[in-house]
């Protein structure tokens, strides 16, 4: 953790320190990339299509790191490069991320293939297993494809 002092929590709520660690929007975007995309760099990040400022993504790469949900390591094949990789504590965000990404298509318009979002919410513990395994691996293989930005109408108003 960087040799920093313990951060002091708003109040004891499980909930309440969880936001205060990954609650904005940028933060869980990266953490999507790391877990579902197999993204690892700065670049990969800055070009996810989420548009975020190169200021906003290098403070929350800090503050992932510090708060142990991923770690950074210089690429062996090229020592300016940095490689970022979920931690364990990071990799357990999977079954939230997973409900999220259910939760975001079934009630929203969303780019997200209908057929994927079932499978997904049909294969929760394969996905959740699929997932741990690859990181266990080291690999960046994607779980899911990019999905196209609210191209289509969401399960619940499709009828």
């Amino acid at each position: 953790m960087k040799g920093k002092e313990a951060h002091q929590h708003r109040s004891g709520c499980p909930v309440s320190i969880s936001l205060e660690i990954f609650g904005d929007r940028w933060s869980l975007l990266i953490i999507r990339d790391l877990m579902v995309r197999g993204y690892r760099t700065f670049k990969e990040f800055q070009n996810s299509g989420e548009g975020i400022a190169t200021n906003i993504l290098a403070d929350r790469l800090d503050r992932l790191e510090d708060a142990g949900i991923l770690s950074a390591e210089g690429d062996q094949e090229d020592a300016r490069r940095v490689n970022y990789r979920l931690t364990e504590k990071g990799v357990d965000l999977a079954p939230v991320m997973l409900e999220l990404l259910i939760w975001g298509a079934r009630h929203e318009k969303t780019g997200a293939p209908c057929a994927v979002i079932e499978h997904l919410a049909r294969n929760r513990e394969q996905v959740l297993a699929e997932t741990r395994r690859r990181w266990e691996r080291h690999d960046p293989t994607p779980i899911l494809p990019t999905f196209e930005s609210g191209k289509r109408e969401s399960a619940k108003n499709r009828g």
